[in-house]
């Protein structure tokens, strides 16, 4: 690749013949049909409101596409990169707040420059930390957590997000008598839907049939039957109580949230105009922080009033001329009752917002939103740093192995540093434009390779149509269901759910099982917080790599029937009492010299009389300054003793640290042999000893058949 393409790599599409176009826009049509209801589901997955899947859904689509390696990767908003953002930002921010929205526009940039800085320094190799082992432990606990996530939705059953993921779906399933069961109808009409429509016509978009369906129903049914009220009009004294309570607390929060913007505008003039040094600097920076203090408490207290009276179930009733409000279950005998299922959804200006239907997505704000940078705090910047470069491992992984695993189908050669740099690219470029962190979608890259898209064309038209939407369509998306947006996503991760994956890895080694149920097993418990799961699977591995390299497979040879030196224990060999045969399956390095020196001594203490002890290095790939000291030590220990280390099959690094040292020297030359048989041989002409019996290690016979064990 020239220096051209490496700098614009979607130069490489060019020629662009009309076929191509042809199959691209084809393609890019089908994949937007799935791409616009996908990302309102995802971004809600993430904590935002549904509008900002359609920000994630444009330039980062194009951006990803053109920079990238793959011509069939579909970028764009995904359900585990969206699960992550949401439970990591959770913590910091009450999820679709304002200050929830900028930490996650935040932390795509930062997922965007750490991709970016990883593919430009050629670091792709650098995923590897993250074993396949643990990534399927997380990939299945995350599914899990992700289907669980939408119950309440596709219920229709309020449930606050808390620290304790699994204690909130357990508060879900003891509400579940508080069913809408419209709700609950319009979601499992679009699993339906999209089932079918899988089973029996593939190619159809079924994503997109199902949410014309639901939003049409919607639509005509007058699903969400919204209405306004205030507190006099709620018969239970206790629940005005709550409502005036809240009243004060959304208010005194507005007020709190005009003076800190205040604050920090006299701070940005003072520090333009006069510098840090300015004396009033002290004062408002403390200010602004009581301010941020207090708004935090505020917004807590909130939070529990609201959840509290989320819960709450009314019923209209029309003794007067206006309609009021009573909890449900109390309303008596022959009192005129609407037969609806109220719920307090918000407070706006001292007005109680309720819904006597489903959710639906609502309002969508028309156009793209104007480019601006995000805000950059170091403190911000380091409690996200974590989450960031966990967001950007795992992201770049699923898009790597999506690209490689369509590779091997189109045989297109895949680069993984460009890869990173078209992702990076694509986060950074949407953080922007107020998208969330985004990575590479195994659904629509799927979709994008069955229709027979040619190059990364397809995801530039499928990003165009986003636009499109944005521009013209967003009031048709009003009346979507939330219900349905939930079933898109419980779908969509249904097929993550994998454990014969699991399974296949103990069966691979045990090792590695238990990487992946650790992993699995602490994701689910950490939940929200799935960086701790991963963290804790990534260190378990890491633990377990070093453990069997501190204990590499060592074995004392004999001499089989057929020729070859083998473990003698393992086949019954006889060896001899006047040579010691051992081979030893790893590197020699500071974790595993001990070991090394143990086995040695071990061996030469049960075989007093023996004088040579041999070292099949065959296996040894690497030796550190910690093992060329303790071989230099057993030289020395084993000589005192009458005993000489002779080495074979020893690997050019490995000769090359022990010639630099003068440690080949030490040992001596004539100690060194190719191969095991030369050494033997070599061995038998010193020892001269008639109690040596040489038919356990008599000189390799000719014979074809391979050595091994």
């Amino acid at each position: 690749m020239n220096l051209r393409e490496r700098l614009l790599p979607f130069l490489r599409w060019l020629p662009l013949q009309r076929q191509m176009v042809r199959a691209d826009i084809v393609a890019g049509v089908t994949v937007a049909m799935v791409l616009i209801p996908q990302s309102m589901a995802y971004a809600q997955l993430a904590g935002m409101p549904a509008y900002y899947g359609l920000y994630a859904a444009f330039l980062p689509v194009i951006v990803g596409a053109m920079w990238g390696s793959s011509h069939q990767l579909a970028t764009g908003p995904v359900a585990m990169v969206s699960l992550l953002t949401g439970s990591a930002l959770a913590q910091f921010a009450a999820p679709g707040s304002e200050q929830f929205i900028a930490l996650a526009i935040l932390l795509a940039l930062m997922v965007g420059v750490m991709e970016l800085a990883m593919g430009l320094f050629r670091l792709g190799a650098i995923v590897n930390f993250l074993s396949h082992p643990v990534i399927v432990g997380f990939t299945n606990a995350a599914a899990i957590i992700i289907a669980l996530s939408q119950f309440n939705k596709l219920l229709g059953v309020h449930s606050a997000r808390s620290d304790r993921f699994l204690a909130d779906v357990w508060d879900v399933m003891l509400r579940i008598g508080d069913t809408h069961w419209p709700t609950l109808a319009m979601g499992l009409l679009a699993l339906a839907v999209m089932i079918l429509v899988r089973r029996y016509r593939p190619l159809w978009p079924g994503v997109l049939i199902a949410v014309a369906i639901t939003t049409t129903l919607s639509w005509t049914t007058d699903f969400e039957r919204n209405t306004t009220a205030s507190a006099t009009e709620f018969r239970d004294p206790q629940v005005r109580n709550v409502i005036d309570s809240l009243t004060a607390l959304t208010s005194r929060s507005n007020e709190l949230r005009a003076e800190a913007a205040e604050k920090s505008a006299d701070i940005s003039t003072l520090s333009t105009s006069d510098g840090a040094d300015h004396p009033r600097l002290i004062m408002l920076n403390a200010d602004l922080e009581f301010l941020r203090l207090e708004l935090r408490a505020i917004e807590a207290e909130r939070k529990v009033r609201f959840t509290e009276v989320r819960r709450l179930r009314f019923t209209g009733v029309h003794e007067t001329a206006t309609t009021e409000f009573q909890l449900a279950g109390t309303v008596p005998p022959g009192t005129q009752a609407d037969g609806q299922r109220w719920i307090i959804s918000g407070i706006d200006n001292g007005r109680v917002l309720l819904s006597g239907g489903g959710e639906v997505v609502g309002a969508i704000p028309t156009g793209i939103p104007e480019p601006t940078l995000p805000q950059l705090k170091w403190d911000t910047l380091l409690k996200l740093l974590p989450t960031a470069l966990i967001i950007a491992l795992v992201g770049f992984m699923e898009a790597i192995s999506i690209a490689k695993s369509m590779a091997t189908r189109t045989k297109q050669r895949i680069n993984p540093d460009q890869e990173l740099i078209g992702q990076g690219l694509a986060n950074i470029i949407g953080s922007l434009f107020q998208s969330f962190p985004v990575s590479g979608s195994f659904s629509r890259s799927a979709v994008n390779l069955a229709t027979g898209a040619m190059t990364g064309l397809s995801s530039v038209v499928a990003g165009v149509i986003v636009l499109v939407t944005l521009l013209l369509f967003t009031p048709l998306l009003y009346h979507l269901p939330q219900a349905a947006l939930a079933a898109i996503i419980i779908l969509a991760v249904v097929n993550l759910v994998n454990f014969k994956a699991i399974k296949h890895a103990w069966q691979a080694h045990r090792h590695d099982g238990i990487a992946a149920i650790v992993t699995f097993v602490a994701t689910l418990s950490f939940a929200p917080h799935l960086d701790n799961g991963i963290l804790v699977g990534a260190a378990l591995a890491i633990v377990l790599y070093l453990y069997r390299t501190m204990r590499p497979r060592v074995a004392v040879l004999g001499r089989h029937a057929d020729g070859t030196l083998r473990d003698a224990q393992l086949f019954n060999l006889p060896t001899s009492e006047k040579l010691i045969a051992i081979r030893y399956d790893g590197s020699l390095f500071f974790a595993n010299v001990p070991y090394f020196e143990d086995v040695i001594l071990e061996q030469a203490a049960r075989h007093p009389q023996a004088r040579f002890i041999l070292i099949v290095g065959d296996a040894i790939n690497e030796l550190d300054a910690s093992g060329e000291e303790m071989i230099r030590h057993l030289a020395h220990r084993l000589h005192d003793n009458d005993v000489t280390m002779v080495f074979s099959g020893l690997k050019r690094q490995v000769l090359s640290v022990m010639e630099n040292t003068g440690l080949h020297d030490i040992i001596g030359a004539s100690n060194f042999h190719r191969t095991e048989d030369h050494a033997l041989e070599a061995i038998a002409r010193v020892l001269q000893d008639p109690a040596f019996d040489a038919t356990y290690f008599p000189q390799r016979a000719a014979t074809n058949t391979p050595a091994g064990d």
